[in-house]
């Protein structure tokens, strides 16, 4: 449904997308993650044809965004960064202007612009100006625009910007079950928002991509991936003196040690994310230490992509992908 292959784009001789490659196909809502000015409104804006790419090519459920313009962007709900709108138009008037614009007339146009309508809880603002709205309101109008014509793929730049927990649910919710029919693009910041709604993840660092994955399967990078917390009834120094000498352990941390030392809460990092639960437990078990709580980790996508997308594990990174 879209395929990016080898784009690139540079502004005042700097580079700010460097031979991104990816596609992404009918029921995938893929998270688009990196830092500020690595590239992913850039790549996003080529896709849906509002940028010509230096080299490389976009398609869209088939069609080039540069040769065939127009058939590709029948096919797209683009969300832009700061979606501009008529301030001056009401809500309904502006979603139907788009219907219009989208070729809908007469009962379908207001059957689309009812539907969006209830769609994105905007009946109680239909007829008040943009301009007067707040936000998180204004962010759902133009979020309504991007659908109003059911298109088979979306393009959305940071969906939930600006909006309250109760509205980012509901974006959140009406994104997942669209995903399952539609092939769904969207940048955030929100690492707990690829989490809830995306099937898979990239992360791209200054121009290119550095990660590809589910969110589970890039977790597994982390260096929490199997990490095993415990509070033990025993001295600090003794417990992290013992787990060390466990050869899974790639690492011991105390985490909390009050005085007069009766109890401790230990983290115990494994090698290459190896499963070491077992082994710490048989450790302190050995010792006669109970555990009193025992928590496990199953990675942080938040050290993931910090560790990506700093600069000298991005150089690493980059190059490793462009030799693969």
């Amino acid at each position: 449904m879209i395929k990016a292959d080898r784009l690139a784009k540079s502004f005042d001789r700097r580079a700010a997308v460097r031979g991104v490659t990816f596609e992404v196909g009918k029921g995938e809502v893929l998270g688009f993650l990196g830092p500020n000015g690595a590239g992913k409104t850039t790549t996003m804006r080529m896709i849906t044809g509002f940028l010509r790419p230096d080299s490389g090519t976009a398609s869209v459920n088939g069609h080039d965004a540069v040769r065939e313009p127009v058939e590709a962007r029948r096919a797209i709900g683009y969300l832009p960064e700061n979606a501009p709108a008529y301030g001056d138009m009401t809500v309904a008037e502006f979603l139907g202007f788009i219907a219009g614009m989208r070729g809908y007339r007469g009962g379908e146009r207001d059957d689309r612009v009812e539907a969006v309508l209830e769609k994105c809880l905007l009946r109680t603002v239909r007829h008040q100006p943009i301009d007067t709205l707040s936000k998180g309101y204004r962010q759902r109008t133009c979020f309504a625009q991007a659908i109003l014509h059911d298109p088979p793929v979306l393009i959305l730049d940071e969906p939930t910007e600006g909006l309250d927990p109760n509205q980012k649910k509901v974006v959140r919710d009406m994104i997942r079950d669209m995903g399952r029919e539609k092939a769904i693009v969207l940048s955030t910041h929100i690492l707990e928002e690829v989490e809830a709604i995306c099937t898979r993840a990239i992360i791209i660092s200054d121009g290119r991509i550095v990660a590809d994955g589910t969110p589970a399967d890039l977790k597994r990078r982390s260096r929490d991936y199997n990490a095993v917390t415990v509070r033990v009834a025993a001295p600090a120094d003794e417990v992290v003196a013992r787990l060390r000498r466990v050869e899974a352990a790639r690492s011991v941390e105390t985490r909390r040690a009050p005085a007069g030392g009766g109890e401790c809460v230990v983290r115990v990092y494994p090698h290459d994310g190896r499963p070491v639960l077992e082994a710490v437990l048989a450790a302190l078990a050995e010792k006669g230490w109970s555990a009193r709580e025992v928590l496990t980790s199953d990675g942080r996508l938040d050290d993931v992509f910090r560790r990506l997308t700093t600069t000298a594990d991005t150089a690493v990174a980059g190059a490793g992908k462009e030799a693969a």
